[in-house]
Order: structure tokens, then C-alpha cells, then sequence
């Protein structure tokens, strides 16, 4: 059986989407073990906990500081686990991309940042979209656990959990208080909660055989470019643009409204170079666009590899709109070719 060549650091922008977790495991063939995702695991102290009780199951932990990724793997290494894996990403690009519908068994959330800042509601991994998402991915009996210890970020979940009929609460009330039957392990973070006198709340939830929506996974487009014509050179393009390079584009997507952001533009003898940020519901990339002359006149606008971007519906988005403004600029330039998402 092929395994992933597994390397020290793993990234949702590296990964296949979706990922073969079993391969990248090493698990023997028709035998995948039942995956455990832990969102947001902060110092990796709860991660491994979960692996030692759980070794025949794969755990899997997505954080985004580089920090606690390193203090994980040290973590991981120190006490001999190798079940566990853990990925550079946020929770709605793993949940989106990684993991198919049907694929946990169990997921845990661990004293996520709340965001009650006016604004940032929006970054909340508890909000409805997300967690529609996390029970999507969720298997039949499987489990989904919440800790807080911010009285209001519970009585948030609180509300969104009862109003989400795939889940079942498994405790006597909607959180318990303090303590939950089983968790078996004091996290760093939670005695700093107990020696402060901070209450914590604990939710578990169990998935029952209500159908969740349909939301499968997100796949790599093709990768994007475009052919046109212009009599204009390189360098009367980046004077007549460059004033009008920060153009910033909204459009809806199936998940929500996304936003691509043109920010500079640099040139060398042979090429203009657009930097690029592309804001998506389930993703973040900052990469740049290239725009290579051709024969005749013509020019193609392509990917560069500075970012290596994923090719998404923001990045084919990002690709037409630079296309759009560089053919603006003459009367009698014209778009010759394309491969960008209808």
C-alpha cells in the first residue's frame, strides 16, 4: 500500500483534499481506524491525552499558531504516540476540504476564542454554518464535545446545540458545571481556570441518525489562467494600472460571501507580479499572479508560486478580475482564452 510521505509539519495547503487519512497513517488495508479531530488543541497536553486512551484510533489535532503546532510535535515525539498527526489549519478550512461527511468519531472543542468583539462574530468556530459542518462530518454515534469556561460563549452553544436536531445532548442539563464524567485529564489551561476561580462548562453531544445537510467536500479547481490581447507593453500596463491596482471584489458563494483583494503590483524585465488576498467562508490565501507576455501581442495571466495557492473559486475569482482590468485598459485588447470556473 502507498503511504504519504509523512513530513514534520503538515498543512490543509499541502494536503490532498480530500485527505486519504488511512494512507497517511500507514493503516493496513481495509482496516482504517476511526478518526478523533480535536480543533484548536492550544499546547497538545489534551491531544495526546486523547491518543493515549484511544490507540486504536487516529487523532488528529488542526491549529493555526506555528507555536503550539511545534509544542504538540515535541509533545507527540516525547511520549512515543503514533497515532496522532497534527495539521497547520483552521477548523472551517479542515472541516471543509479534509475530512469527508460520515468521517469522525468523535470532535472536540477545547476552550475556543470566543470573539465577542463587534465584528468578529463571524470568526467564531461555534456559529451556525460551522457546526452544521462538524455534524456533517460526524458518523452516526459519534461524539462532539465543547469546553468553555466564559459563561456566555456557553449559553451561546447552549442555544445553537438544542436548536440542532442531528445532536443529542448526553448530560442530564445543557452543559455541566466544573466537572465532565470521564474526561479523564486537568489541562495547563483549565488548573489556570480552577487557581483563578473561573466555573468551566462541558457539552457532550452524541450524533443520532437524523440526515445532516449535504455538504461535501471542497476539491481543487483546475488550475486557472488566462490568454489576452493588448497592444500595450508590460511597462504601459503597470503605469496605466498601478493607480488602480487596490481593487477590492465580493461575491457570493454557495457557503457565503467571499472577497478577493488586488493589493500591488511589481514588475521585472519579463513579467508583472499582482499580489494577491483571496478571503473565502472556508479559506485564507495570499499568493500572487503572474502576467507572462506572449507572441503577437498576447499575454497569459497564471499563478506564481509565491503563497502556493490552492486553485478555489477565490483564486480563479482573483485570476478574471486582474484580467478584467488589464483588458479595461485599451479599447482593442480582447480576451483570447480562459480556464476559469463558470
Amino acid at each position: 500500500m502507498e503511504q504519504y510521505a509523512i513530513p514534520q509539519k503538515l498543512s490543509s495547503l499541502t494536503l490532498p483534499w480530500e485527505t486519504d487519512w488511512a494512507a497517511l497513517f500507514g493503516d493496513e488495508p481495509g482496516k482504517s481506524r476511526p478518526l478523533i479531530l480535536e480543533i484548536g488543541f492550544g499546547r497538545g497536553t489534551f491531544l495526546v491525552h486523547l491518543a493515549k486512551q484511544h490507540r486504536d484510533h487516529n487523532v488528529i489535532g488542526v491549529e493555526v499558531s506555528n507555536r503550539c503546532l511545534d509544542a504538540a510535535e515535541r509533545a507527540i515525539r516525547s511520549e512515543g504516540v503514533t497515532n496522532a498527526r497534527v495539521i497547520h489549519a483552521t477548523g472551517e478550512t479542515a472541516l471543509h476540504h479534509l475530512f469527508t461527511p460520515n468521517s469522525l468519531s468523535q470532535l472536540h472543542l477545547n476552550f475556543p476564542d470566543p470573539w465577542f468583539k463587534s465584528g468578529h462574530h463571524h470568526r467564531r468556530i461555534m456559529r451556525r454554518s460551522t457546526l452544521d459542518a462538524m455534524v456533517s462530518r460526524l458518523k452516526a454515534g459519534g461524539m462532539f464535545y465543547l469546553a468553555t469556561d466564559i459563561f456566555d460563549y456557553a449559553e451561546m452553544s447552549a442555544e445553537l446545540l438544542a436548536a440542532t436536531p442531528q445532536l443529542t445532548n448526553t448530560l442530564d442539563a445543557p452543559y455541566a458545571v466544573n466537572n465532565l464524567p470521564g474526561r479523564g485529564i486537568i489541562t495547563k489551561y483549565e488548573a489556570t481556570a480552577i487557581q483563578e476561580g473561573r466555573d468551566r462548562y462541558y457539552f457532550a453531544y452524541r450524533r443520532n441518525d437524523m440526515p445532516a445537510l449535504d455538504i461535501p467536500v471542497i476539491k481543487d479547481l483546475p488550475m486557472p489562467h488566462l490568454i489576452f490581447y493588448s497592444p500595450l507593453s508590460l511597462d504601459e500596463m503597470r503605469a496605466a494600472f498601478h493607480e488602480r491596482v487596490k481593487v477590492q471584489h465580493s461575491f457570493d458563494t454557495r457557503l457565503g460571501t467571499a472577497h478577493v483583494h488586488l493589493m500591488d503590483v511589481f514588475q521585472s524585465d519579463h513579467a508583472l507580479l499582482v499580489e494577491v488576498h483571496a478571503s473565502e467562508p472556508t479559506i485564507d490565501q495570499r499568493f500572487a499572479i503572474t502576467v507572462l507576455p506572449r507572441p503577437n501581442g498576447e499575454y497569459t495571466i497564471q499563478l506564481s508560486t509565491i503563497g502556493h495557492p490552492r486553485p478555489t473559486e477565490g483564486v480563479h475569482e482573483a485570476v478574471r478580475l486582474l484580467g478584467e482590468r488589464l483588458i479595461a485598459l485599451h479599447e482593442d485588447a480582447v480576451k483570447r482564452h480562459d480556464s476559469l470556473r463558470e
